[in-house]
């Protein structure tokens, strides 16, 4: 038995309330959801959130408050929601494990974001790669080393490992090692070294002022290392460590003070049969 127009039309004025109703929710879910994406992003930009972090929040939150506005306005018209969202978190699980590295690199990349262990142009090293960070993606970090290597690491890895800033620290130990011949006045020599280091480092730091200590009987030489520490914003610790060994070259040089090295004698013995 067919259906007649007098039922078709009863069962659409019957629905057609339900209809609007879902229509209404649905525009005003659009409208709320870019309403508050714009709002969350002005907020994001004025804390100086990174950039990537902002768009993925305000675009998730654009799209969650449109897939929750989509899913009332299904219910309005009689659709199974519960069922529909069953087969789609089953769907998820099964990609989500398919996809579980990218996963990880992903959630990762977020929390890197979030708790900013290091900014761009940063110098930092995670297990044996160091260098200046280039960029900070979702899926990987890509630090430039300091010998020119582009190296892309998956956020997962830096997350789980050591990371190591240089450019946070606000002061940088170097290390100068030098040998004086036997016989200096090893007093003078530590006196003439920390002087040079003082007058001629850029960028060194008072606090705590530059150390010179002896420590080993060499071949040729009574051997000392130097300590200093240096402000890495105002210098780079190679441009640092050059300084200071022209600088403790220079000064020996002009104390008198000698900077040995090995000198090998070589016996020759007459074999020279005698008659």
């Amino acid at each position: 038995m067919g259906v007649t127009w007098d039922e078709l039309v009863l069962t659409t004025l019957k629905f057609l309330p339900n209809l609007i109703a879902a229509m209404v929710i649905l525009a005003a879910g659009v409208w709320a959801a870019a309403w508050l994406g714009k709002l969350l992003r002005r907020w994001l930009e004025r804390r100086g959130t990174e950039k990537s972090l902002v768009a993925l929040f305000s675009q998730t939150t654009h799209w969650g408050v449109i897939g929750l506005a989509a899913s009332m306005a299904l219910q309005q018209v009689g659709f199974n929601i519960t069922a529909f969202l069953t087969g789609v978190g089953i769907l998820g699980f099964t990609v989500g494990f398919a996809l579980q590295d990218v996963s990880k690199n992903l959630m990762a990349g977020i929390l890197l974001l979030l708790q900013q262990p290091f900014d761009l142009g940063d110098a930092i090293q995670v297990n044996d790669f160091a260098g200046t960070v280039e960029e900070i993606s979702l899926r990987a970090t890509v630090i430039r080393t300091f010998d020119g290597r582009v190296v892309y690491l998956p956020n997962a890895d830096v997350y789980t490992s050591a990371i190591v800033n240089f450019s946070r620290a606000e002061k940088r130990r170097i290390e100068v090692q030098v040998g004086v011949a036997y016989g200096t006045d090893l007093a003078h020599a530590k006196t003439v070294a920390e002087t040079a280091l003082q007058k001629s480092v850029p960028g060194l730091k008072d606090d705590p002022a530059p150390l010179a200590v002896f420590h080993t009987f060499n071949d040729a030489s009574v051997d000392m290392t130097l300590y200093f520490w240096v402000d890495p914003a105002a210098v780079s610790l190679w441009e640092a460590k050059d300084a200071a060994v022209q600088a403790i070259h220079t000064a020996f040089a002009q104390e008198g003070i000698e900077i040995p090295y090995p000198i090998h004698t070589v016996l020759l013995e007459n074999t020279t049969p005698q008659a």
